[in-house]
């Protein structure tokens, strides 16, 4: 993906900017009153869920019926979950090869042209395809970021509202943000005059139908081979194929598996992923060799995941979409981070319990390197220890027990006495927990 940003993107970017400098008119292009705003995002689908308070705020503006979302069609399922935006109002494109992604695109871009968008806001930062969208859609306001000097990689100058990104706001303020600057005046920029709004409140909880409910229930006890599996552990082995560097080391995942089983009598842990990552998920159960351990990789959808989370206590993830996407229901996320800060990306949600190690080196990805590292090894996924994260699962199991669930929570072996984790939750504290 970065490799096409880079050998089209910069081109593209190039040729538009002349394009827009040759043909631009007297009249400023923002003097139009703002009635319909288009947000475009096309990957990453857990940072979607941190738009929720700039898609809130573009609906404050202009009303809900009036805010459209430009994503890749596989990456829509999280609009449609959180039922923010109308159905029809999210321009879905379709990947489905070369020649068929550029006519859906080209089909998008015609569609967003026709709708007479008055302000895109870009919310993929220095991408230069969604730079080339938020031009060729129309929009005579276009908020994103500007690459200034060797701050960011080169977009071109196709916004009109040129913003700086600011490495130390969380993501969620960021978007925000974004949408609050569609009404400042260009010239202005990148000087604001107001601080970011707080943006702490959950996204709208998933409320899948009962028939749902029960469904992905027998899905569960079918592959738990009994309809008695709570307590359940989850365990997302897998990351973004994005950046490698945030999954957690494989054989961690087998030990931490093999303690909880040993700790809790009557725990059950289940593996997940996609179809894809379906036959590792097996090879990972068949090693633990228990009865109480079991795969889900590759037998619900995405949607019919996060009604599985419903059904389960707590998920032990790597940084990545489910460690967002399950914000949108009651279960316990215990997010590894390592090479992004989670300070920036880490959910809000009061239910979201992260450990990071924080060494010299992390985090090595952010916007401003176009999530670029030249880092191979990362020690800073491999100083997350099992017991760190053993002791947090066994924590909030005992919390559920003593909200109502029951489960026989075991005593958890002594932690090790080497270099502190820190526990990030929302509102950030700063507590430690030994490896």
């Amino acid at each position: 993906m970065r490799f096409l940003d880079r050998l089209v993107g910069i081109p593209l970017c190039a040729m538009l900017t002349l394009w827009h400098r040759a043909v631009r008119l007297v009249a400023r292009e923002h003097d139009a009153p703002v009635r319909r705003i288009l947000f475009i995002k096309l990957a990453e689908q857990g940072s979607t869920v941190l738009a929720v308070s700039a898609i809130q705020r573009a609906i404050a503006m202009v009303g809900r019926a009036n805010v459209y979302f430009m994503v890749f069609e596989e990456n829509r399922f999280v609009l449609d979950l959180m039922d923010l935006i109308p159905p029809e109002n999210v321009i879905a494109i379709r990947a489905e090869g070369w020649l068929g992604t550029f006519a859906n695109t080209i089909a998008a871009v015609r569609r967003t042209r026709g709708l007479r968008i008055d302000a895109a806001v870009d919310l993929e930062f220095f991408a230069r395809s969604s730079a080339a969208l938020a031009y060729l859609s129309g929009a005579g306001r276009r908020i994103g970021f500007h690459g200034r000097g060797a701050e960011g990689p080169y977009r071109g100058n196709l916004m009109t509202h040129r913003l700086r990104y600011n490495p130390h706001l969380h993501t969620s303020e960021t978007f925000r943000f974004m949408v609050d600057a569609i009404e400042l005046d260009p010239t202005d920029l990148p000087a604001v005059p107001f601080a970011p709004a707080k943006t702490g409140a959950e996204p709208p909880p998933f409320r899948p139908a009962s028939d749902e409910l029960e469904r992905v229930r027998r899905i569960v006890a079918d592959a738990a081979g009994t309809e008695s599996f709570r307590p359940l552990v989850l365990l997302n082995a897998n990351c973004s194929d994005l950046i490698p560097l945030r999954a957690w080391p494989r054989d961690r995942y087998l030990v931490l598996a093999r303690r909880l089983l040993a700790s809790v009598p009557d725990l059950h842990i289940a593996f997940t992923g996609a179809p894809v990552e379906g036959p590792a998920a097996e090879r990972l159960v068949q090693e633990i060799d228990s009865p109480r351990c079991f795969s889900l990789a590759g037998r619900t959808t995405l949607r019919e995941l996060l009604v599985a989370f419903m059904h389960a206590d707590v998920l032990v993830t790597n940084d990545s979409g489910p460690a967002h996407f399950a914000s949108l229901t009651p279960i316990e996320v215990v997010a590894l981070f390592g090479p992004e800060h989670p300070s920036l990306f880490g959910s809000r949600s009061p239910r979201s319990h992260i450990l990071w190690a924080g060494l010299a080196c992390s985090p090595c990805v952010s916007a401003l390197n176009n999530r670029e590292t030249p880092c191979r090894n990362n020690l800073c996924m491999q100083h997350i220890g099992v017991d760190a994260v053993h002791e947090l699962v066994l924590r909030l199991l005992g919390e559920g027990a003593r909200a109502g669930r029951s489960s026989k929570v075991g005593g958890a072996p002594q932690p090790e006495r080497a270099v502190p984790l820190v526990q990030v939750t929302w509102p950030p504290v700063g507590e430690a927990i030994k490896r």
